[in-house]
């Protein structure tokens, strides 16, 4: 690989986390504050070790997407909330009452960030994939016609999400009943502002797989559901 194109890489990954606004500088993975004030939000340990997904996924990569993007996410957030009634909210709360906000676009991608990441991280497992069980089957097939069916609408959303975004599996009521179903979002929005439930994610910023996949996002998405997805969590979820 040309080590231009290795530089690249590694700026964009190094970029795409998002300041809580303009102007503010990003200290690394945590931003100090008060020694004495824990942060409101404090970051979930990974589910795993950080090669428990290989070879779907790398050790490398998480090393960048867990212990990069993910830590300065939930960094933002925490020194955003300090001293504010924020602090003591549920971390869907605080998504709830800013999206839609310009003036807390910031406040909104950081939070909204940290909570897709910990959901995304919990949905997959070392050894995923393969058949779900019963209880998840019942529930793709009563709504999609079969896994299979929800498995390739989940698949094509993550693969023509148009640039950085997620591909979601959610539930909701429409019409007066209870529904499952695919939705995609950019950046960092995410299905609970739009009165959904999310039960399953994948994200398809690209530091979730250039490293390890380059340009294929779908064998990436591909990967996911045959060596990752916890359908366990699932069904916890549904």
């Amino acid at each position: 690989m040309p080590s231009s194109f290795t530089r690249r890489c590694f700026m964009s990954l190094c970029a795409s986390a998002t300041p809580v606004a303009a102007g503010t500088r990003l200290l690394g993975p945590t931003v100090a504050h008060a020694a004495d004030a824990p942060d409101a939000f404090p970051m979930p340990p990974l589910p795993y070790p950080e090669n428990g997904l290989e070879p779907a996924i790398s050790a490398r990569t998480i090393s960048f997407h867990y212990g990069k993007h993910t830590a300065a996410y939930y960094g933002n957030l925490n020194k955003a909330v300090a001293g504010t009634p924020m602090a003591t909210m549920k971390l869907e709360d605080v998504i709830k009452s800013v999206a839609g906000d310009p003036a807390k676009a910031g406040l909104f991608n950081n939070a909204a960030q940290s909570w897709n990441h910990t959901f995304y991280w919990a949905g997959m497992k070392p050894g995923g994939g393969g058949t779900p069980p019963a209880k998840v089957a019942d529930a793709l097939s009563a709504a999609f016609g079969s896994v299979d069916a929800c498995v390739t609408q989940l698949s094509d959303a993550a693969k023509t999400q148009f640039a950085s975004g997620w591909a979601w599996l959610a539930k909701g009521r429409e019409n007066g009943k209870d529904v499952l179903k695919v939705l995609k979002t950019g950046n960092a929005e995410n299905p609970i502002t739009q009165g959904y439930t999310p039960i399953l994610t994948i994200d398809v910023w690209e530091h979730a797989y250039y490293l390890d996949y380059q340009n294929k996002r779908p064998d990436y998405v591909q990967a996911f559901f045959d060596k990752l997805v916890n359908w366990d969590e699932v069904a916890k979820r549904l």
